[in-house]
């Protein structure tokens, strides 16, 4: 289940907005424990035992490690449930990945293949991973006692609004919430625009950039025109985008509406005038995860020379990319924005900074838009194919009048991208999103999100084209 398609805006989320709000304040954990189960068990039933029972573990073995009495015993405890939720993420994530590599040696050797049953991937593994690691970590680190109830954990891991595609909500962040929490009118109210908002980001924005990303990304990649190879490409710059940071908003809403606070995960990531401007404002929460538990212990930029330095920043980059998915296309793309980032460390961030706004603007979209193609495909030859037309020059014309859709909400997805560079787009924001509401806004932007609504569940119903592209996550 997702929740830009009809089951959940129609049936789910109504039900579980009058259950929970109907029950009283002891129950409303176990009402949205209960939810989140029913959330997960819908798309994946087998899996949904081994989300519980490895989360269930994790929480008696952090207990014990907080109660253990001497550091060593801490430690080797610590070791533990990092040895579990990483080997599950390892075997279920990456276990084809290393056979089919495995068998790809063996037959440069003439040795026949070993045969293995193919594993299914777990909706969100990749996310609630992460967020069970960073329980254990913050524990270990004597940042939060652990929690006294397995269920309270378990809510933490499974929470239904932002379990299967973040934000990734660290334990620190929102420890107090899982325990006590309020949530008052004004909060439901704008937690549902908030909602909204993101669905449309979803629905009218995303799902039709990704209808064209389809067309032209996938298929016979050696009969694109360079026009039809840009066209593609831009349409999964705006598709991946406004899917991802739409689905954010969708959970942060949710999570406001029952008196949560989630992190902010998307910052107009396309406005970046450096690649390391653009991995502070893209992602956010994966960012800010990846500093904290991998890069500033491996020393961040804090050791002795350059060389270090560069070394972390790609080794860090290296594991996101392969965080994304388990192919070689997804270590290549992080090497890709690894030496970027390297490259602002050299000399690229400084000679950017003294070339204004504009070119910088344009340089650092460019180099995530050619970066998106080797996420995208699948191989490495597909990719050097689909540059190969990018930069064929032979740009033809293309017949618009059937894709009068692709034009039109190209450049409202152009328009949201880039706004905020100007005063206007960024008052423009400060109002949806964080302005106190007066009564005539309230009533505006209620206006507005009820048509959004309509337009979103019209949208679904009407076309049927929903891609849900984190299942690879």
């Amino acid at each position: 289940m997702v929740f830009s398609s009809t089951i959940f805006l129609l049936y789910f989320f109504p039900l579980f907005l009058l259950v929970y709000f109907l029950s009283p304040p002891k129950a409303k954990n176990y009402i949205l424990l209960a939810f989140s189960i029913l959330f997960y068990a819908w798309g994946a039933p087998k899996f949904i035992f081994i989300l519980v029972g490895s989360t269930l573990v994790t929480w008696h073995i952090v207990r014990s490690m907080h109660r253990a009495g001497s550091a060593k015993q801490k430690k080797w405890l610590l070791i533990a449930t990092l040895l579990l939720n990483v080997g599950i993420l390892l075997y279920f994530k990456y276990a084809n990945f290393f056979m089919e590599n495995f068998n790809d040696v063996l037959g440069s050797f003439g040795i026949s293949n070993l045969k293995w049953t193919a594993i299914a991937l777990p909706i969100g593994i990749s996310f609630y991973t992460f967020q069970s690691l960073s329980y254990c970590v913050d524990v270990y680190r004597g940042v939060r006692p652990p929690l006294q109830r397995a269920s309270d954990f378990l809510l933490y891991i499974i929470m239904f609004p932002q379990l299967i595609a973040g934000p990734i909500v660290r334990f620190n962040t929102i420890a107090e919430q899982l325990t006590d929490r309020t949530s008052d009118g004004s909060d439901r109210i704008l937690g549902f625009y908030r909602f909204t908002i993101g669905l449309a980001k979803k629905v009218l924005i995303a799902n039709v950039m990704g209808k064209y990303a389809d067309l032209y990304m996938s298929g016979n990649l050696l009969q694109l025109s360079s026009t039809e190879a840009w066209l593609g490409l831009l349409a999964y710059t705006f598709q991946i985008y406004f899917d991802f940071a739409g689905y954010s908003d969708m959970a942060i809403g949710i999570g406001r509406m029952l008196g949560f606070s989630f992190p902010e995960n998307f910052n107009n990531p396309y406005t970046s005038r450096s690649i390391t401007e653009f991995w502070r404002r893209w992602h956010i929460t994966l960012s800010a995860w990846m500093r904290d538990y991998l890069y500033i212990p491996l020393g961040g930029s804090r050791v002795n020379t350059r060389l270090r330095l560069f070394m972390n920043l790609w080794i860090v980059f290296l594991i996101s990319g392969l965080w994304h998915g388990a192919s070689w296309n997804f270590v290549l793309w992080g090497a890709y924005h690894g030496l970027f980032l390297v490259l602002d460390r050299l000399f690229l961030k400084n000679l950017l900074d003294r070339a204004g706004t504009v070119i910088p603007t344009v340089f650092t979209f460019l180099v995530a838009v050619l970066g998106w193609v080797v996420f995208r495909l699948e191989t490495f030859d597909q990719a050097m194919t689909y540059y190969g037309r990018l930069f064929a020059f032979d740009f033809q014309p293309v017949e618009i009048i059937h894709k009068l859709d692709m034009v039109i909400i190209m450049a409202i997805a152009f328009f949201f991208s880039f706004v905020t560079m100007s005063r206007f787009g960024r008052q423009l924001e400060r109002t949806v999103y964080y302005d106190q509401y007066s009564l005539k806004r309230y009533l505006i932007m209620g206006a507005v999100v009820v048509l959004l609504f309509m337009l979103s569940v019209g949208s679904i119903a009407a076309t049927g084209f929903n891609p849900f592209i984190y299942f690879r996550f």
